[in-house]
């Protein structure tokens, strides 16, 4: 079972947003029945597995055994992934291209990257699994404050003069065929998402 699997056949993307079959999905982590389904999502057995049948021929399934039950034979399956993610390729046509826009100033930009990764780290996921091989990869992820705009415009430039710097002194431009491996490099900056501010209901306040 992979941690993360990327989703990119659209009919897959349909299937798995269903929220029944989402739902199925998230108990199958764990091997299981159509009986044992049934009981925890509350639908009867015929629906589960009907349900069980449009994942499965999805590939977002997978068979683990089967037992014998009398003049039954039990199907116990599980989810391929614990977590999906959908591709912007599963929106084809429409799906975001970071060449039309190549502003490093644009959110818009970097949403398109963004989805380009997924896209790519997907594929790139998928092949590792099937080689049975590690994929190097490398992230870094955290939160600066910024005491005003200016500083953060500051930080931006040293930020991407240092990248820069680093680029010119790894990046091996005459590399001949088969000499080295290309590697994607994106450095990202956005705001982070405000914390909603809770406050205690008329009910708590009068139990305070």
């Amino acid at each position: 079972m992979l941690d993360i699997e990327v989703i990119e056949d659209p009919a897959a993307a349909e299937a798995s947003l269903d929220p029944i079959r989402t739902r199925i999905l998230q108990e199958l982590v764990e091997p299981g029945s159509a009986t044992q389904l049934a009981a925890k999502v509350g639908l009867p057995r015929q629906k589960v597995n009907y349900h069980l049948k449009a994942l499965e021929r999805h590939g977002l399934v997978e068979l683990v055994e089967e037992r014998r039950k009398g003049n039954v034979t039990e199907r116990v399956l599980r989810a391929t992934a614990a977590s999906y993610l959908i591709s912007p390729a599963a929106l084809a046509s429409v799906a975001p291209d970071p060449h039309r826009f190549s502003d490093r100033f644009s959110a818009f930009w970097l949403l398109a990257l963004a989805g380009r990764m997924v896209q790519e780290v997907g594929k790139l996921i998928a092949g590792a699994a099937a080689a049975r091989q590690k994929l190097a990869t490398f992230a870094i992820d955290g939160e600066i404050t910024f005491r005003s705009a200016a500083d953060r415009a500051a930080f931006a430039e040293e930020l991407g003069v240092a990248v820069t710097l680093l680029v010119d002194k790894y990046h091996h431009a005459g590399a001949p065929a088969g000499g080295g491996r290309k590697h994607r490099l994106v450095v990202a900056l956005h705001p982070a998402l405000k914390t909603p501010i809770t406050t205690p209901s008329a009910k708590e306040q009068d139990n305070d």
